[in-house]
């Protein structure tokens, strides 16, 4: 396997040296700047109108410097009384400038506080809120499934994934890209912003939990080191990697990876398969992608199954999956289906088909 010098890889990891958190998916609301924004416009307004009303009434009121109060005052004498610093140097005196004190300025006093005050409630609110959901998701997260690389082949396999009955809410997305974590929530997934081949990333995603771990990484030598610490820290999940080049599966299996997709190789073999035949391309193209057209799924044996030979039962078995060997439907070591047999088949996908993953390591060569 051709993996980089050890500057390169040191260079790599500085770069994913960033405080990695964990982020939820929440519901759509305003942005954040352009709610201060409004805030701020209001207690703007809340400022002039108040220096408007001292200005029209300016003659009710007393400056200790020069005894008048001009506009330059009445902004002044707004400020100092809305934020209640009130330094005493102007000062009402008239018995209308002294009401329109009591039943108006002082009113717009305390929506202004309340303005003020409230922004900085929200926030502490709402990172408290915030605390809350993450120690809650952490407490009953249990069984999902960790999905590392939110790229092109990570977001289909939580898409395949999820045809089968997965709910977004048992997905962790672990991925650098702070944009990439973004679009996993926007869609309802849980994300982790770091660096996979760290373990206390891992942790944060729970990994030590998760059923299934499925690697997308971009570059092989990156899903090997994720590989090895995942396995690492989860003896019992599910590894599924995916790699560009052929040569590098045989490392990821010893790594721990219970099984390895090339995605170069398989692209490759589709588009041959495709120019031989392009009616078998396009029933290729129907059997991975779930949820439409025709399936292939795993299931268990059903009771009135047992005994039968594959090609008896009512769905169109491929193969038979019986311990740790994966039998062709046509091996003569099947013979009976038996009760612990699972069934590789092909359906008609429908609404209703929903089989979950299965949780069993596959069988490693």
């Amino acid at each position: 396997m051709k993996l980089p010098g050890q500057d390169a890889i040191a260079r790599q990891a500085d770069e994913h040296l960033v405080t990695h958190r964990v982020k939820l998916p929440r519901k759509l609301v305003e942005h954040p700047i352009r709610q201060v924004g409004k805030r701020l416009s209001l207690a703007l307004v809340v400022l002039v109108a108040t220096a408007f009303i001292v200005y029209t009434d300016h003659d009710g009121y007393s400056d200790n410097s020069d005894g008048s109060v001009d506009l330059l005052d009445a902004f002044y004498y707004a400020t100092v009384t809305l934020s209640t610093t009130g330094y005493g140097d102007i000062t009402p005196v008239s018995d209308a400038a002294r009401l329109t004190n009591i039943f108006v300025i002082t009113p717009l006093r305390v929506m202004f506080l309340i303005i003020l005050v409230g922004t900085t409630l929200e926030a502490l609110t709402e990172r408290t809120r915030e605390e809350w959901r993450l120690n809650r998701w952490r407490s009953t997260l249990r069984d999902h499934t960790v999905v590392v690389g939110f790229g092109t082949k990570g977001r289909s396999a939580i898409q395949t994934v999820c045809a089968t009955g997965l709910r977004k809410e048992q997905v962790v997305v672990v991925d650098p890209s702070g944009k990439a974590i973004e679009a996993a929530t926007a869609h309802g997934y849980a994300g982790v912003i770091g660096d996979a081949t760290r373990s206390d990333v891992l942790n944060r995603a729970e990994v030590y939990r998760a059923k299934q771990i499925i690697i997308a990484t971009q570059r092989d030598d990156t899903a090997v080191l994720v590989t090895l610490t995942a396995r690492q820290l989860n003896r019992g999940a599910k590894i599924v990697v995916a790699v560009r080049e052929e040569e590098n599966a045989p490392l990821l299996k010893q790594s721990g990876a219970d099984a390895v997709i090339t995605s170069a190789s398989a692209a490759g073999r589709l588009l041959g398969l495709s120019v031989l035949s392009p009616a078998a391309g396009m029933v290729m193209e129907d059997l991975i992608s779930q949820g439409s057209g025709l399936d292939l799924i795993e299931r268990p044996v059903i009771k009135a199954e047992v005994g039968k030979k594959p090609r008896e039962t009512d769905d169109l078995v491929v193969s038979v999956l019986r311990g740790h060997r994966v039998l062709g439907y046509d091996d003569p070591a099947v013979g009976g289906l038996e009760p612990a047999d699972r069934l590789i088949t092909i359906v008609r996908a429908t609404p209703a088909t929903h089989v979950a993953p299965d949780a069993r390591p596959l069988p490693r060569d």
